[in-house]
This record gives structure tokens, C-alpha cells and sequence, in this order.
């Protein structure tokens, strides 16, 4: 398995190495050496969720105000379209956003630091998702954001199958104001050095 930073900061990518043979595949998709090297801290996981998604489906744009919530995810089985918002008003990549493919087939997973906003599209008739959580949810501190915010202008792969209520009603990035302004608050201002 071997990490790779990018151009978010804190935002890491994760690659396993499956041995294949005539039974199909092992693969290692988690190892806290390579997690340590590249600042993630394998041990603040706090919770496990997994969520089942149907073709189409969108969920996010997801993002916590107060302290954030890092969180590392893999598609274990299917495939989406992952994308991750920095919305640190702190970061030099401040607004961008960047796209990932991941896969059951590959095992791929990112680390999503806090203050980033996150979300995804199945694009597989099933589409399971995990997540690794560093903070327990409080449901008061959740944020979403359009995931068709003009500024943003994410290119989803897919029309739109469904999305929960809340996520079809959130707001683009332009209306909010004081609570996005939350988020800075308190986020940890580590972001992706490596852990001593």
C-alpha cells in the first residue's frame, strides 16, 4: 500500500497492492505505518458507518462546523465518484475542489481532513461505501451544501437518481455565510505533516 498527498492539503490518497491468485485477490486497505507518514493519525478514529447507495444516487455535499471531522473513506463494493471541497479559509487551495474514482475493484480510499466538505455519486447499480470517523456525530454541527453550487460547478457523472430531502434543499456556498464561517473556528491547523 503506498499513500500519495495532493494538492489539497491534509487530502491523502491511498493505493493498495492486491495479490491476485486463481481464488481472487488479498489487499491490505488500511496500515498505520503508511497512515503516520503522511500525518494521518490512525488511532483518532472514533467510528465505523457504512452507507448503501443505488445508481445516481448523491450524498453531500457533507461538511461539520465547530472542530470538523477528518475521515477516511472507501467504496468497498461498486464504485462512485468521490469529491472533496476545501472550504479552510486558512489552505492555499481555499474553494477548490478535487475528484476521485473509488472502487471494490481497486480499494482505494482518501483521507478527507476537517474542514473539507465531501460527497459522492454511485455509479454502480450498488454501491457500498465506508467511513472512518474521528469525532462521534453531532447532528448540530452537520452542514450540507449544494452539491449543483454554481461556484463549485462539480461535474457529476450521472443525472441524479435521488438525494435525501436535506441534501436536494441545502444552500450553495454563497448563502452561509456565519456558519461557514464556523468552520475555521476551531479546525486543527495540522494539515498533513507527518506525525512525530
Amino acid at each position: 500500500m503506498y499513500a500519495e498527498t495532493t494538492a489539497i492539503p491534509g487530502l491523502v490518497t491511498f493505493t493498495p497492492e492486491p495479490h491476485h491468485d486463481a481464488r481472487g485477490f488479498f489487499s491490505r486497505t488500511f496500515d498505520t505505518t503508511v497512515a503516520r507518514s503522511v500525518g494521518v493519525d490512525p488511532d483518532g478514529f472514533v467510528q465505523d458507518s457504512m452507507s448503501r447507495s443505488a445508481r445516481g444516487v448523491v450524498r453531500g455535499l457533507h461538511l461539520r462546523v465547530g472542530a470538523g471531522e477528518g475521515k477516511l473513506v472507501r467504496c468497498s463494493s461498486g464504485a462512485v465518484f468521490d469529491v472533496v471541497v476545501d472550504l479552510r479559509p486558512a489552505s492555499p487551495a481555499y474553494g477548490t475542489w478535487l475528484s476521485f474514482d473509488l472502487s471494490g475493484e481497486r480499494q482505494n480510499s482518501i483521507f478527507v481532513p476537517p474542514g473539507c466538505a465531501h460527497g459522492f455519486q454511485a455509479l454502480t447499480e450498488v454501491a457500498d461505501t465506508s467511513y472512518r470517523i474521528d469525532r462521534s456525530h453531532d447532528p448540530s454541527e452537520d452542514l450540507t451544501i449544494a452539491y449543483d453550487d454554481p461556484t463549485l460547478a462539480i461535474p457529476w457523472p450521472l443525472p441524479v437518481s435521488v438525494m435525501s430531502d436535506n441534501d436536494r434543499a441545502a444552500p450553495p456556498l454563497a448563502e452561509l455565510g456565519e456558519r461557514l464561517a464556523l468552520v475555521a473556528a476551531r479546525i486543527p491547523q495540522r494539515v498533513g505533516a507527518p506525525l512525530g
